[in-house]
């Protein structure tokens, strides 16, 4: 069970709106795109990277924006929780794994000629 408690966040019509904002700007920012075709390319790609970042700015101060911000914060604290494997685990666990790999390949080759034995040379005579 979880100890911290569940919080519901009510979605405000400020939010919504900053969240049609943003999908509004990234929008603009592909078709800015492409109307400025007669441009250079660079002048382009610039107009396209503002009304991206503008996008991606409004949406950060949306709370879906804020929300996502707290997920990655938890992220990289579970993640420095972890504990890694020293080298020579590391090491041994890939041996392993490829001894494991192996002896699997070896198994579905030695079954694999087993049957077509007793398929082709047995049951159906077909000699090579």
């Amino acid at each position: 069970m979880s100890t911290q408690p569940q919080v519901e966040t009510v979605s405000t019509g400020a939010d919504k709106a900053k969240l049609a904002v943003a999908a509004v700007l990234l929008v603009a920012g592909v078709v800015v795109f492409y109307v400025l075709g007669q441009r250079d390319l660079w002048q382009r790609v610039i107009a396209l990277l503002v009304l991206v970042a503008g996008a991606v700015g409004v949406f950060f101060t949306a709370e879906t924006g804020r929300q996502l911000i707290g997920f990655g914060r938890e992220s990289v604290k579970e993640v420095k929780k972890v504990v890694w494997p020293t080298r020579k685990e590391a090491g041994q666990m890939t041996l392993y794994v490829f001894a494991f790999v192996v002896t699997m390949a070896l198994f579905m080759f030695l079954t694999d000629k087993t049957l077509e034995w007793v398929l082709y040379d047995l049951i159906l005579g077909w000699k090579r």
